[in-house]
């Protein structure tokens, strides 16, 4: 869900390369990369209380240092990925209100590394966990830095086109550590000499870098691995010295790390360096060739340099201290994805399994249910360069697996391909058609349920006892309906622009297929069961996550039409009867009985904190009532983005 990207309306913009003068406006000291990773802090705006033992939904952002469009991520973790929020493959690692910090990511996904000094425990029992202190925690673009009192450690996070650097400055101590471990999984770890880690993770990466090197810039005086095959009972202890072996140079299973231990002394800084690669050479390699080698300060003013050189893209004047601050945090955001798989000349392996060489830039596939609806036409206004390679990518990607990519829920790849066709972009259009228009009509591709929607015209649910909390088996058949209309309706625009009349009238006829999930009776969409009849019992108030809704419930859902507004009014019988509907939904109050963990940041039954009626309050424009679309989205700006 990306829920941070809004230009304020008190705010004049400007498109320009040129850098803004003066302390008060430069983007890299006004964003700020915590702006995320907080809840709403009011209950009446909050939405879905969360079921006991999780946490309301944040904005699901990572605060820790990256490069733009790099794969090399940071990120403090003060959960513990073992019980840390999973939504449907979300992993959120970082909550702003938690107190103790379980460790650090590292460029091999799994990995943890914290600093410590003093007795430890070995994961999965994280009892190490120290307290931090949060007035010390600073996040800025390509940094990050935080302060364990009680240990009286510092530490800091930087990262450069391959590696991910660590400079943690210790007090006077014989037992200062470096804790790593692996995580869960077969995982294998070790010990090279006195300064140099290696090992393999068990989690894939894209790319097939989970084999690493780590290097540290002072030699350790002792050391030991420890692993855990079978994770501790939940509320047990794991018994140390069941564990850990000292001056033990290998060890494999779950939890595979190693203790490393230093005398320092107060202030001395030690450096860690860390690169991933399909094998250990590689990741060696890319260590050796990386410039700022041990200088964590030069590697972060890089990272400095590559972040202005995006923040100065948008230029903003005006506006209040909070807003500019916001503005650029939301923005600095925006350049975490896509991310870089290979460069031009660079091998990769594609979807087919074969080893390619790119004479182009591949990027990672673009999550087209959640940033594709707002960050990637950003981007397309931003940065034409790197979009065109994003095009080309899907469309290899496409040729390597037999199928265009989608994401999630829908079918939306042909948005990004006709929203950049608009915009005047030039690319092979027609080579690309075939591939959409497959996944449009081959019932074994990735729209899901398309054969039941290409004979019925919609797609059933099957009626579930209790359906909320989350039930997530379901087809979301009114949903799913929706989007295939809303993808519809742009495959006719693309087959017009083609000239292919006969697809044409064919996807805009199914454009409307939205019309057979609308139950005037009731004046909502609503779910069918496989006979064709209405499901009942029907509340338009109760969120659902797959069962005829997704993440969301009939309110929110009703208004998925974008690409048919006004047939849209037409179902409500005109337009002052679809203003009074929405005058409704704005301010109906939100009181459900089950869950939706999605559903957050409300007014009236309307949610900001997900996709399916983020575009509702622009409806008024369409119904003859600007005034109510200039008022909402003020509101919306003032109240859900104020935390």
């Amino acid at each position: 869900m990306f829920r941070y990207l809004c230009l304020f309306s008190s705010c004049s913009i400007l498109i320009s390369a040129c850098p803004l003068k003066g302390a008060d406006n430069n983007p890299l000291d006004l964003a700020n990369p915590l702006v995320g990773t907080a809840s709403l802090d009011d209950p009446a705006l909050l939405g879905n209380a969360p079921p006991p033992g999780e946490e309301a939904y944040t904005g699901l952002v990572w605060p820790g240092p990256a490069l733009p469009h790099r794969d090399v991520l940071l990120n403090p973790m003060n959960k513990d990925l073992d019980s840390a929020n999973v939504n449907h493959g979300i992993i959120c690692s970082y909550i702003h209100s938690r107190p103790t910090m379980v460790g650090f990511s590292s460029v091999v996904p799994g990995m943890t590394v914290i600093p410590l000094v003093g007795d430890w425990t070995t994961p999965p029992d994280r009892s190490y966990a120290p307290a931090y202190d949060k007035n010390s925690e600073t996040a800025s673009p390509g940094y990050y830095s935080v302060y364990f009192p009680a240990l009286q450690v510092k530490s800091e996070l930087t990262t450069t086109e391959h590696t991910c650097l660590y400079r943690f400055t210790f007090p006077k101590s014989d037992r200062s550590v470096v804790l790593m471990d692996l995580g869960a999984g077969n995982t294998g770890i070790q010990i090279i000499g006195n300064n140099t880690i290696t090992g393999k993770g068990e989690h894939a990466r894209r790319n097939g870098g989970q084999t690493f090197v780590a290097e540290f810039s002072k030699p350790f005086k002792s050391f030991g691995t420890f692993h855990q095959n079978v994770p501790a009972v939940e509320g047990s202890r794991v018994l140390r010295g069941d564990l850990i072996y000292p001056d033990s140079r290998f060890d494999q299973g779950g939890y595979a790390g190693c203790y490393l231990n230093f005398s320092t002394t107060n202030g001395e800084q030690i450096v860690v360096r860390i690169a991933a690669g399909r094998t250990i050479d590689e990741a060696r390699a890319k260590l050796d060739a990386e410039v700022s080698g041990y200088d964590f300060d030069r590697a972060w003013h890089r990272a400095r340099d590559a972040w202005a050189g995006k923040l100065n893209l948008i230029q903003i004047r005006g506006g209040t201290d909070h807003e500019r601050r916001f503005f650029y945090s939301a923005f600095y955001h925006c350049f975490h994805s896509p991310r870089l798989i290979a460069s031009r000349g660079k091998p990769f392996r594609g979807l087919d399994g074969e080893r390619h060489v790119g004479d182009y830039d591949r990027y990672t596939p673009i999550p087209f249910w959640d940033t594709g609806r707002d960050q990637i036409t950003l981007l397309m206004l931003l940065e034409p360069d790197l979009v065109t390679n994003v095009l080309r990518t899907q469309l290899e990607m496409a040729k390597e697996s037999g199928w265009m990519d989608t994401s999630f829920h829908g079918d939306n790849a042909v948005f990004l391909y006709l929203g950049c066709w608009e915009r005047g972009y030039k690319f092979d259009w027609a080579a690309v058609y075939p591939f959409l228009r497959k996944n449009a009509m081959d019932p074994g591709g990735p729209r899901n349920c398309l054969a039941e929607y290409l004979t019925n015209g919609w797609i059933h649910d099957d009626i579930v006892a209790n359906p909320s909390p989350p039930y997530a088996d379901g087809n979301a058949g009114v949903a799913t309906t929706l989007e295939y209309s809303w993808d519809d309706y742009a495959m006719a625009l693309y087959a017009k622009k083609l000239g292919r009349e006969d697809d044409y009238r064919m996807f805009l006829a199914r454009a409307h297929n939205y019309t057979n999930v609308f139950d005037s009776s009731v004046g909502f969409m609503r779910g069918r069961q496989a006979d064709g009849s209405w499901i009942s019992p029907f509340d338009p108030r109760e969120p659902y996550y797959n069962f005829m809704m997704k993440e969301a419930n009939g309110w929110q859902t009703l208004w998925l039409v974008p690409h048919d507004v006004q047939g849209l009014i037409q179902l409500f019988g005109g337009r002052q009867q679809f203003c009074a509907k929405m005058d409704e939904f704005f301010s109906t109050p939100y009181d459900p009985k089950g869950i939706a963990r999605d559903v957050t940041g409300m007014i009236g039954q309307y949610c900001q904190g997900n996709q399916p009626d983020r575009q509702t309050a622009y409806y008024y424009d369409y119904a003859g009532q600007p005034w109510k679309t200039q008022k909402l989205v003020r509101e919306i700006l003032t109240k859900l983005y104020g935390s």
